[in-house]
């Protein structure tokens, strides 16, 4: 008999002996579907919450980079200038733009009813460029604005005006933190921004942020670096202009490629986190393996002592049962599959995330069943293999 035909009947075999002990085989089927279930889920939800992450930078653009003031070396107090943002393109020569912003939290109200809560941002003309925002009614802040009360509202503000009657937006007076505006324009629907949800904004000119807020100090900017600039030079180059400006005064500069990079590690981590949580169901899902071919071999002795008497070897024994462990495994990691692809399709459908199947998470799946299949089937078949074949024969 050669080695494909002997593997054949060897399969063919098993699948007749798990489906004799139906019970036991549910039992151990569902555990592994589950362990393999959401290893495989874990991994590729993993992977996807991965990827939407670094889209959704880089439909901002790698090239842009934050810097923040984080605090004073010195007992004279510092302050970054909107003047010193203003020139730091032109003086700087990796640094193509540059968008001052400061902000206060409050509520906002229409007509004397509260129409919502957010960010209230004071912002130059230069944030809607960098930010690549668009307006669909009205224009954006200008410079010109000069201390003019006059803002423009996030996509959720403008749908809560709509809701409570205001038609046309553009001209309405709204009333923030106890001030009055005007606004003059309405964003369209802003995708999530790191530490920023620019549908909840109400953005103002930032002269007028800094003599109405209670602390109207410029502490953040967005800014974005010029063509092939590597983010440690932009870096180095800010860091000395505002040295320049002040010694006293440390700011850190974070690009959105480091953010990536930094996230992306993170996540990673996270996954094989996941992947472990997975894995001790796996390893309830082994022992229950390990339980169906205990028993298997317990209630097939007298099989096991005719095959010996008739020549078999204990290799064949011992493969037998191998092939009959690795078999419960792989149908196990079969549905498995089915299930983690099944789940991670829903949560995709559920969050607006792009659905993806990873042949990697695939075929760690099948590896794992049967190393799965091996590892806990390899006792309970060395035991058959060892039986002796008289002791055996004599079982009822």
């Amino acid at each position: 008999m050669n080695g494909s035909v002997l593997l054949a009947t060897n399969i063919a075999e098993a699948v007749s002996s798990l489906y004799a002990a139906k019970q036991r085989t549910l039992l151990a089927l569902v555990c592994i579907t589950i362990g393999i279930g959401a290893v495989i889920a874990m991994i590729t939800v993993g992977t996807i919450v991965k990827n939407e992450s670094a889209a959704r930078f880089k439909e901002l653009g790698t090239d842009v980079f934050s810097i923040r003031k984080v605090r004073d070396t010195g007992r004279v107090r510092t302050t970054i200038r909107l003047a010193d943002v203003r020139d730091m393109p032109a003086q700087v020569p990796t640094v193509a733009a540059a968008a001052p912003w400061i902000g206060e939290f409050g509520e906002v109200t229409h007509a004397g009813r509260k129409i919502g809560s957010g960010r209230i941002m004071g912002v130059t003309a230069a944030f809607a460029a960098l930010q690549k925002l668009r307006l669909v009614e009205g224009r954006f802040i200008s410079d010109l604005d000069f201390r003019r009360y006059y803002c423009v509202l996030g996509d959720t503000l403008a749908q809560a005006m709509r809701r409570a009657g205001a038609e046309p937006i553009v001209g309405q007076r709204i009333k923030a933190n106890g001030l009055v505006y005007t606004v003059t324009g309405v964003m369209a629907r802003a995708a999530p921004r790191p530490n920023m949800n620019l549908n909840r904004v109400l953005l103002v000119p930032i002269t007028t942020a800094q003599r109405v807020f209670k602390d109207g100090r410029i502490r953040d900017i967005t800014a974005r670096m010029s063509p092939d600039v590597h983010y440690t030079t932009v870096e180095r180059d800010v860091t000395a202009y505002f040295r320049g400006k002040s010694r006293n005064m440390r700011i850190t500069v974070e690009s959105a490629q480091q953010l990536i990079e930094h996230i992306q590690e993170q996540l990673q981590l996270i996954t094989l986190l996941l992947g472990a949580v997975g894995g001790i169901a796996l390893i309830i899902g082994g022992a229950n393996v390990m339980n169906v071919m205990l028993a298997s071999v317990s209630e097939r002795r007298k099989e096991i002592g005719i095959r010996r008497a008739l020549g078999a070897r204990r290799r064949d024994i011992q493969g037998q049962f191998l092939i009959e462990a690795v078999t419960l495994s792989l149908l196990g990691s079969a549905l498995g599959i089915l299930v983690g692809v099944g789940g991670t399709y829903a949560l995709c459908q559920y969050t607006g995330w792009t659905f993806a199947m990873f042949p990697e998470a695939m075929a760690l799946g099948v590896g794992v069943a049967s190393g799965v299949g091996i590892a806990f089937g390899f006792y309970p078949a060395w035991l058959a293999a060892r039986l002796d074949p008289i002791t055996a024969m004599r079982a009822l």
